[in-house]
């Protein structure tokens, strides 16, 4: 079985992704901090956030992957703001309250949200988007249902936050079909809350 250095080296992942357009457009309404991007991949979150004045903590277990993401990050200016850590999610260790944002995009973090979340600081946003279990032909995402979620499974794993956008659906990216989740959350609590202005598509 090929390591994720294997895979990242080969090019079986986008160099220099874009990042998901509901966190393009939500990002105003972030306040203003620290961020943590977890499982960084190639850097699609973590450069962005940066460029929008974040600095940035990195997770991924890939050495070849946060070269990438260093090397994309010093192509935009930024890479001043990241700090780089290569190491295993399952077993990394979470700090308490530190990041304004969080983002885990295309990673089943499940097993590890309470602790990502409980990284979010009083006011502070998680953006999570992964593939879904689905009937639907797709050819994007893991070959089994094992590393995606199931149909509102996301949701159920959120609902200690408050949910701000939602949404289960069919997309195409990168030239390839596939099911995917995203969620956007804030960590705040009450029956009365003010809620942002997101930016339609």
């Amino acid at each position: 079985m090929s390591t994720w250095d294997d895979r990242f080296r080969a090019g079986e992942y986008p160099q220099d992704p874009d990042p998901d357009p509901l966190l393009e457009r939500a990002i105003e309404t972030v306040p203003a901090g620290r961020a943590l991007d977890v499982a960084t991949g190639t850097g699609r979150n973590a450069v962005f956030l940066a460029t929008e004045g974040y600095r940035v903590d990195a997770l991924d277990q890939s050495r070849v992957g946060l070269e990438t993401t260093r090397e994309n990050a010093r192509q935009r200016g930024v890479a001043d703001r990241l700090e780089l850590v290569q190491t295993d999610v399952p077993s990394h260790a979470f700090p308490d309250s530190r990041y304004a944002v969080v983002t885990v995009s295309f990673y089943r973090a499940l097993d590890r949200l309470s602790d990502i979340t409980a990284a979010l600081e009083p006011g502070g946003y998680l953006f999570v988007q992964h593939h879904l279990r689905t009937t639907d032909d797709v050819d994007r995402g893991p070959s089994t249902d094992r590393y995606r979620f199931a149909a509102n499974e996301l949701l159920r794993a959120c609902l200690d936050l408050t949910v701000v956008h939602y949404d289960e659906r069919t997309e195409r990216r990168d030239g390839r079909r596939g099911a995917t989740v995203r969620i956007l959350a804030r960590n705040s609590t009450g029956q009365r809350q003010s809620y942002p202005e997101i930016p339609s598509a």
